[in-house]
């Protein structure tokens, strides 16, 4: 399975952005997705996932009601639309592809794309 995150970019403070996350591979729709962020100087953190259903998602507390993840299983994608953008969500984030185990921990997910940079300036 291989992953490809994009949409990345420089946006203010209150701003918008949607990230976009490609797989190809095996099967799609036997995977969840879930993203997570990494800023400087941090651990990898969960941000949000959907599972194999489209109507199962799951969010960390710091992007709930402000970051909405949709997956497209017809087109192999899978988006994060990030509404209210803070400064604190400058972060590269990835995307991943998880087998089995908690959407939020990092060890549940066995196949990771390169990471797409987020900058948010106040």
């Amino acid at each position: 399975v291989q992953l490809q995150a994009s949409g990345g970019g420089l946006v203010q403070a209150g701003g918008s952005l949607r990230l976009s996350c490609a797989v190809s591979g095996r099967a799609f729709s036997s995977f969840a997705i879930g993203w997570f962020r990494q800023a400087p100087g941090k651990e990898r953190a969960f941000v949000a996932a959907v599972g194999w259903g489209t109507d199962s998602t799951y969010y960390g507390d710091s992007v709930k009601g402000r970051f909405t993840v949709v997956r497209d299983n017809a087109k192999n994608l899978v988006y994060l639309q990030m509404n209210s953008l803070e400064p604190e969500d400058t972060a590269v984030y990835y995307c991943a592809a998880r087998s089995r185990g908690p959407y939020s921990y990092m060890g549940s997910y066995d196949y990771w794309g390169q990471g797409t940079q987020v900058t948010v300036s106040s």
